[in-house]
């Protein structure tokens, strides 16, 4: 219960500030395996908002579990805020991206570029069904 509380505070801590040494915190946890990062920057058009929200939704209607136990979190950043530039190199970023990131033992140990939500942004089924595959892929690399 305690660790949950825990993991809880680090969570919505990180959601609430977007910084790294806080996701650094949150990637240490042996709850969390997967990482949806949704980066954008301060200027966003209406495709943008839209990759964010099916994104989340698609998350939230497919993996509820995973995201209630901490196996999963969705973690929109601005890459633009102070601090986090470094994930433009990390994940060679060049555009607003959905990035599910990996991690074993508090190491990341691989990272995937959703770069088809771009493809699917005018069809929200298959754009659920692309997140929901590459997920479930990510989540299996435990």
């Amino acid at each position: 219960m305690i660790a949950a509380t825990v993991s809880c505070c680090l969570l919505l801590t990180c959601l609430n500030n977007n910084t790294w040494a806080e996701t650094r915190d949150i990637q240490k946890s042996d709850n969390v395996t997967v990482i949806a990062y949704y980066f954008h920057g301060n200027f966003r058009c209406y495709n943008c908002f839209t990759i964010e929200q099916y994104a989340k939704e698609a998350i939230e209607n497919y993996f509820p579990e995973q995201l209630k136990n901490g196996r999963l979190l969705f973690q929109p950043i601005n890459i633009e805020n102070k601090g986090n530039e470094h994930f433009i190199q990390d994940y060679q970023l060049y555009t607003s991206s959905l990035i599910l990131a990996v991690f074993k033992n508090g190491t990341q140990v691989k990272w995937t570029n959703l770069e088809k939500v771009w493809n699917y942004i005018r069809d929200r089924d298959a754009f659920f069904q692309y997140v929901r595959t590459e997920v479930e892929k990510s989540l299996k690399e435990r």
